[in-house]
């Protein structure tokens, strides 16, 4: 097995660690091939490439979202974070700053009381 970007001994991972280290470069490396697509989408001034690379573009987004749930099914804390952060409309450091004053352990999300404030 190839160890490039394994910061440790391959003879000293388990299995798991090493397909964790799989999925994560394949993620990387389809991000990497989205912005390239990307930028050559907007440099082209010919159409019909243009099309054809925003296709080859939104597949690579297709390859990341698959490897980024297959990771999401294997790690706990992962699946936390996207599950705080994805698919919401609230400000993204703000449902940060709720999540860490709840685990506070005052078990409030840090907004205080509606009741207090409209009296």
């Amino acid at each position: 097995m190839a160890s490039e970007g394994l910061h440790e001994s391959a003879e000293l991972l388990s299995p798991d660690t090493i397909d964790r280290h799989r999925a994560i470069t394949s993620i990387m490396e389809e991000l990497a091939a989205v912005d390239w697509y990307d930028q050559r989408v907007a440099a082209t001034g010919d159409a019909d490439l243009g099309s054809v690379l925003a296709h080859n573009r939104d597949e690579e987004k297709e390859h990341a979202a698959m490897t980024l749930e297959w990771l999401r099914r294997r790690d706990a804390v992962l699946d936390g974070h996207l599950r705080t952060y994805l698919f919401t409309e609230a400000s993204i450091v703000g449902e940060e700053h709720a999540a860490e004053a709840g685990a506070a352990g005052d078990g409030s999300l840090g907004v205080g009381s509606l009741r207090e404030e409209a009296s």
